[in-house]
């Protein structure tokens, strides 16, 4: 599809600039506009750019709106955990399409509130294994897991909402009072900036330099995989998909929320 973009250059108007975009626009699809030799002073019209921009939060909320788990999925959760395990699923899907938050922060908070209120079980005790990553149907089925499984669940459910998987982490930190490995979601509302904590601990969220009793291990998202840095993004050394929980978890994710 070819769409145009009229542009003003330094008071100048130039022709038309012809845009690719793919013939099929799905919501997950991305785009780059580059103006090579552009000086200073440029001035967009950009009613067919703004149409795409609408265009893409309308298949955002779409997506909210109409989440929906599988019969199956609640079948299965209702007979191995209760009719209990179904309202908690039901609930999360009633908590994602009513989400009417204006700001990222305001998702933020309430994802955090609403996994917080989950019991902490460790995995040896919960699922009898030294250490496994449910998902959230998983964790929300069976009514609690451990670190990793408040910090997935927020981290999924946040994706769905629409928040941006680049300004989301999930980091592994040393809690120092715990003494102990500990996961958290940390949120860079720019990649320079200092990160927000999500954290099962305490239910405030609270920026990195607050957290003095964590320290930043590595962290990970859906396309790369970063050593810690103080308290910064860190830096890149590899794909996250060098992590086999990651991979398993993946792999044991329905559709809609991978």
């Amino acid at each position: 599809m070819i769409s145009t973009i009229e542009i003003t250059l330094n008071g100048s108007m130039m022709p038309n600039l012809p845009v690719v975009l793919p013939t099929t626009f799905h919501c997950s699809s991305s785009f780059r506009l580059s103006f090579p030799n552009a000086s200073t002073n440029i001035r967009f019209h950009l009613s067919g750019f703004v149409l795409i921009l609408s265009f893409l939060f309308i298949c955002i909320v779409a997506a909210r709106e109409t989440f929906t788990l599988d019969t199956s999925i609640l079948d299965a959760a209702e007979k191995r955990y209760g009719t209990d395990a179904l309202e908690r699923l039901l609930d999360w899907q009633r908590f994602i399409r009513d989400d009417d938050s204006h700001t990222e922060l305001e998702k933020l908070e309430k994802v955090n509130s609403f996994f917080n209120k989950l019991t902490f079980v460790s995995d040896a005790i919960h699922w009898q294994k030294n250490d496994y990553w449910a998902t959230p149907i998983e964790f929300l089925a069976s009514d609690g897991g451990d670190c990793e499984d408040f910090a997935l669940a927020k981290y999924f459910t946040l994706k769905v909402l629409g928040v941006p998987e680049k300004k989301m982490h999930l980091t592994y930190v040393k809690a120092w009072k715990l003494n102990q490995s500990h996961m958290v979601v940390t949120y860079y509302e720019t990649p320079a900036a200092e990160p927000l904590v999500l954290d099962n601990l305490i239910n405030a969220i609270e920026p990195g330099s607050k957290r003095t009793d964590l320290l930043p291990v590595y962290s990970f998202n859906g396309t790369g995989l970063w050593l810690a840095q103080e308290r910064g993004r860190g830096n890149l050394i590899g794909k996250s998909d060098r992590l086999k929980l990651w991979n398993d978890l993946i792999g044991r994710m329905p559709a809609g929320l991978k």
